[in-house]
């Protein structure tokens, strides 16, 4: 599949989706992802801007949102035109397709939604590429409907995304065969290093979160075999308006990478036996 002008896939090396959480402001999103385009630029690795506009499914009505769908689409096209990297965003709402789709590269559905017919198809609809997060109540063979549903419109750029699957109470857990289960949808997968470490609703009014296993997962999931890397950095995460407890530091970003690459790369070098049960017999 080509995404933003590079092939991906199983057989390709990663390609990272990295940005804050929420758009906090004109400036912060300017200079993140600037220093992430400079970084992936240096170890090869093909880049898309992630930021939300509006972050809907906060915890608690009182949180920070972002700063809503007009403003934020007009902070992301001057990071796509200034810099010069393809953006990605989520949307939420089936009204917003169009316009969202008009300003971004590649356009992602929330988790939450995955089961929602109507909105995942007005959202592939609109012929952009779809990063499908599967939902944290989905198991990972099931992703292969909601996918059939994303292509009844005609849309074949379609990859999906692990981000952990609900574990009792406020945790997450990431089950690293549903990489290998998901790529029978045929789509490439993805895999949310950060918001797996969530503890969705874990500090009671907001979701807390375990960053220092951010790495332990991302390791585990190129080492499972994943066509790309979806993080979400800040440059203070414990100052971040959202999600800050499972961001990852953005000076911290190069050196994590560089082990992913060299992994990534180690691992790609053979085959994949999962990828041929019939001859484990």
């Amino acid at each position: 599949m080509k995404l933003c002008g590079y092939e991906v896939g199983l057989e390709r090396p990663f390609f990272l989706i990295a940005g804050p959480c929420a758009i906090e402001n004109e400036s912060l999103a300017l200079s993140t992802a600037e220093t992430l385009r400079d970084i992936c630029a240096k170890l090869d690795i093909p880049f898309i801007y992630k930021s939300s506009y509006d972050k809907a499914n906060r915890s608690s009505g009182k949180s920070f949102r972002g700063p809503g769908r007009d403003e934020g689409l007009r902070i992301l096209e001057k990071v796509r035109s200034e810099l010069g990297v393809p953006v990605l965003t989520d949307v939420h709402e089936k009204e917003d397709v169009a316009a969202v789709a008009q300003a971004v590269d590649v356009l992602q559905t929330p988790a939450f939604l995955c089961r929602q017919t109507d909105f995942i198809q007005a959202v592939a609809a609109a012929g952009k590429p779809v990063n499908i997060k599967k939902g944290q109540f989905l198991a990972p063979w099931d992703m292969i409907h909601v996918v059939r549903k994303a292509q009844e419109t005609g849309n074949r750029q379609i990859l999906v995304c692990e981000r952990g699957v609900s574990f009792g109470y406020n945790n997450l857990i990431s089950d690293m065969r549903s990489l290998a289960v998901m790529r029978q949808t045929e789509c490439p997968v993805v895999f949310d290093a950060t918001h797996s470490v969530q503890l969705p609703g874990g500090q009671g009014d907001r979701s807390g979160g375990q960053r220092e296993f951010v790495p332990v997962l991302a390791r585990a999931a190129v080492a499972a075999g994943v066509a790309g890397l979806f993080m979400e950095t800040h440059p203070d995460p414990a100052c971040a308006l959202s999600d800050g407890p499972n961001a990852w530091p953005l000076q911290r970003m190069e050196t994590l990478l560089r082990v992913l690459k060299d992994l990534d790369r180690a691992v790609k070098a053979h085959d994949f036996p999962e990828n041929h049960p019939e001859e484990l017999t």
